[in-house]
């Protein structure tokens, strides 16, 4: 359900909502076509009543689309070598999604090409299996080209998976060489610590390949016949990577001598078939789905030498917690494995022997709601002397500092500073770098030293969205942002403390949004909002409303960005004011906030519409009372995910205030949604 990957709102949905909110306005274009069913003239005649003043430019749709939200040719999935001397990203054309790897030198600004799918491929046209595409979309990936890389520790030698193969390329020389031997799709492909070995998964098999030689090893072998259909080694299962965040089905260990997997038995799951649109000539794909209520997928944990050897399987109570939540196998530090029961509302991190496969408790966390699941927790200090972690049992997520056998030792960061996650930690001068922001429309990098000399220090300025990327010794950084004035950069810290962009070459949107950022409500029912009017906005006038809506969990729509904006004023400029909230069970605003539906709907599997359906309406009414241009008569809602069941929802339950609504990609119903 995640907002970010919505797709884009199709012209005759919005039309739709046009033609209903605005009833009664002048009509304009040509008459509706006649000789159609009742319903097929209504909305006819619906489509051709449009507002007065409609200055949007129709070919925008079409920019839009053709440059992926005018992403395209903006740098991503950047690292930085660990001499700090160079910086490497991904990168495409602006309106392309083939991927090429570019080098960026700190001292010189020179940019440069590594590598490109074209040139690895001797021209020869990349291939993907179905099982790749399938975690590419788990992944929300549309890209071509290199997808991903690996850097080795010591910045020498990268690691590319292309078209079914593995390639290492020499960084500097940038001598190309295939390894491995076997057929099948290697899936989730890296480099040991020492860059010796490459573990992955092909065919639902796990193999570890020798860098230098090029020598592949099957490490585990799957049973013969029917059994082993169902059976996967070394990957994430379905619900892990669309539902946990969880990618990885295997950790190599520290020494590359031994790696943990997961296995995975979807034995009596329903089966999915889904048949292509765009390709009817093709066969449908039958897939696992773990449906809500029913039975999911039984995931083991093993760990097995990379020379070849039989598994070590660990010993869990797998009843009381089925999910794998997340896997650590770092430097100095043990092997640690946190699990969840399926209810979501504990969680048990363990320290594992996987000589033995016995484990040792180090801590639990509990909530009756839910208990986050976090892929950046635990953090093992480099010294192995202790972890991170982030509890919300206070009520806000802490930034808590604890030894090696669990115990607390210092919260660094909490509410006063509005903690949100991990980013890095500078263990050579005892730093800890997280994301927050007190105010939830915004996301700043802080820094807070271990020995708490001081509080934690916000290190980003301007209104918006930030983030940082720092090499293993924090000698070179890169800043990224996304403001409320329309920049958007990622920039290598010089050592002056300047900014050096890197480049993008995505087009300029013809226009950027007219944002007003506002709130309404009192007490501890203050709704973060924003406004945009049309770009010739005449004051006085009313204008008929649209809420563009999420109201789900995990995606705030009211962020002091202008990217996210576009489409909506182009909306907008069609004679509408677009209005978003950020509803009760949206992000950064604490425990109670965000778990309002479960902890107020008074039903023990929880209400999804209620709190949000409940908390726009009411925002909706207020914005209207208190901006006398908008029409109270003639309000609409959109959305897409959980956006799409809010907006059906929206207008049937709540016609009082949302007259039309339009429903994009929605959840019909929940018991055809993955598992809980």
């Amino acid at each position: 359900m995640s907002n970010a990957s919505r797709p884009l709102a199709p012209t005759l949905g919005l039309m739709l909502i046009a033609g209903s909110i605005i009833a009664g306005c002048q009509t304009q274009g040509p008459p509706a076509p006649r000789g159609l069913t009742p319903a097929a003239n209504a909305i006819a005649d619906q489509t051709n009543q449009l507002p007065p003043g409609n200055i949007a430019d129709p070919a925008f749709l079409e920019q839009f689309a053709a440059t992926y939200r005018f992403n395209a040719g903006t740098p991503r999935s950047i690292t930085i070598t660990p001499d700090g001397k160079s910086v490497l990203f991904l990168r495409s054309g602006p309106r392309s999604v083939v991927q090429d790897l570019y080098e960026f030198n700190v001292s010189t600004g020179y940019e440069r090409v590594l590598l490109t799918a074209d040139k690895i491929l001797s021209g020869g046209k990349e291939q993907l299996s179905p099982e790749e595409m399938a975690r590419r979309e788990r992944m929300r990936m549309s890209s071509r080209g290199i997808v991903g890389y690996s850097m080795s520790k010591d910045g020498k030698l990268i690691l590319v998976p292309l078209s079914g193969k593995l390639y290492v390329v020499e960084r500097i020389t940038l001598r190309i060489r295939e390894v491995g031997t076997q057929k099948g799709f290697p899936i989730g492909p890296v480099f040991s610590d020492d860059a010796s070995t490459i573990c992955c998964t092909r065919d639902g098999d796990l193999y570890a390949i020798d860098t230098d030689s090029g020598d592949e090893r099957r490490l585990t072998t799957k049973p013969d016949g029917k059994a082993g259909q169902t059976i996967d080694n070394g990957i994430a299962e379905f619900v892990a990577a669309e539902e946990m965040a969880r990618f990885d089905g295997f950790w190599l260990s520290p020494d590359a001598k031994s790696v943990a997997y997961c296995q995975v038995d979807t034995a009596g799951l329903e089966t999915f078939t889904i048949a292509d649109p765009v390709n009817p000539d093709k066969s449908a794909q039958s897939w696992p789905y773990p449906r809500p209520g029913r039975k999911n997928a039984s995931v083991k944990l093993g760990v097995i030498p990379t020379a070849g050897g039989p598994t070590t399987w660990i010993n869990w109570d797998h009843d009381r917690f089925p999910y794998v939540v997340t896997v650590r196998w770092e430097k100095n530090a043990p092997l640690t494995l946190v699990l969840s029961n399926r209810a979501q509302t504990e969680q048990v991190v363990y320290a594992v022997e996987p000589a033995t496969g016995s484990l040792t408790e180090l801590l639990t966390e509990r909530d009756p709601a839910w208990v986050e699941m976090r892929q950046s927790v635990p953090h093992w200090l480099d010294d192995g002397s202790g972890f991170l972690w982030i509890s919300e049992a206070g009520g806000w997520p802490e930034l808590q500092w604890r030894d090696r056998s669990g115990k607390l030792k210092a919260t660094l960061a909490g509410k006063e500073v509005g903690f949100r996650d991990i980013i890095d930690v500078d263990s050579t001068n005892g730093a800890v770098y997280f994301s927050g922001s007190t105010d939830p429309t915004q996301t700043h990098v802080f820094a807070v030293p271990f020995n708490m000399t001081r509080p934690p220090v916000q290190l980003t300025e301007a209104e918006g969205t930030h983030g940082l990327i720092a090499s293993k010794n924090f000698s070179a950084m890169v800043l990224t942002a996304s403001t409320a004035k329309g920049e958007r950069s990622a920039s290598v810290v010089g050592e002056k403390g300047d900014l050096v962009p890197i480049k993008s070459v995505a087009e300029k949107p013809p226009f950027m949004p007219n944002v007003e950022w506002t709130t309404v409500g009192s007490g501890d029912r203050i709704f973060q909002a924003y406004i945009i009017r049309p770009r010739n906005f005449v004051k006085g006038k009313k204008y008929p409303v649209i809420d563009s809506v999420y109201a789900g969990p995990t995606a705030n729509v009211v962020t002091k960005t202008l990217w996210g904006s576009l489409l909506n004023q182009w909306i907008a400029d069609h004679g509408f004011i677009v209005v978003g909230l950020d509803n009760r069970g949206t992000e950064n605003r604490g425990r109670a906030w965000q778990r309002a539906w479960k902890l107020e709907s008074g039903n023990s599997k929880g209400d999804l519409i209620d709190v949000a359906l409940n908390d726009q309406a009411e925002g909706v009414k207020m914005l209207v009372a208190k901006y006398p241009e908008m029409d109270a008569d003639k309000v609409g809602v959109y959305g897409w995910s959980f956006g799409g069941y809010f907006s059906a929802m929206a207008a049937m339950r709540r016609p009082d205030v949302f007259k039309a609504g339009c429903a994009g990609a929605p959840v019909c119903d929940f018991a055809d949604y993955d598992t809980t």
